[in-house]
């Protein structure tokens, strides 16, 4: 199918609840660029457990488009409306996009988790995630780290080797280190 649309930027469309990997496969085949990240779950049932692949962001697909021409992605069956501001669709800032997409292709075990929005801010200097930015939540054996869509309020949880992280200044995301000091075995997130 010919794509209707220029790619412009990625917004974040809701969807009816569990119909996320069908409008994913929809805007596909209408030629968009969609983006749903996924993770997989364990499901038990009275007689059998089985491993699911489960969206990280419930009611939620990505996609790359022009905000000007959504009427496409608007009528595409299961979809609710674009997340906006006022009558406007937001886009989702890239490198929050980008470090998700990071984490997909990483194998990473990762999973939902609420969104934070104070803790240690991180950039993940090594390994698959390097250059991406976070914040600590937890650190035992391995460095639980938090990569948010600030646009959702939503996060997602990753467990990270603790030498691949350094602490970050208590700025914005973004900003440039100040600090190059590496977590200790004994030091609190």
């Amino acid at each position: 199918m010919e794509n209707m649309l220029e790619p412009s930027d990625w917004f974040v469309v809701q969807v009816k609840p569990r119909h996320e990997k069908s409008v994913s496969a929809s805007f596909e085949y209408r030629g968009f660029q969609p983006f749903l990240p996924l993770y997989i779950a364990r499901n038990k049932w009275s007689d059998r457990t089985r491993d699911v692949q489960l969206p990280l962001f419930p009611g939620y697909v990505f996609c790359k488009f022009n905000p000007a021409k959504r009427t496409p992605i608007l009528s595409t069956p299961g979809v609710f409306d674009i997340v906006r501001c006022g009558r406007d669709p937001v886009p989702v800032d890239p490198t929050e996009i980008s470090a998700l997409q990071r984490l997909m292709r990483s194998g990473l075990l990762a999973q939902p988790w609420p969104h934070i929005e104070v803790g240690q801010p991180v950039e993940i200097e090594d390994g698959p995630l390097a250059g991406c930015q976070g914040v600590v939540v937890e650190i035992k054996k391995e460095v639980r780290l938090v990569l948010s869509v600030t646009l959702l309020h939503r996060s997602v949880l990753v467990e990270l080797d603790r030498e691949w992280v350094t602490r970050r200044s208590s700025r914005p995301f973004g900003a440039h280190l100040q600090s190059e000091d590496r977590f200790s075995q004994h030091e609190p997130a």
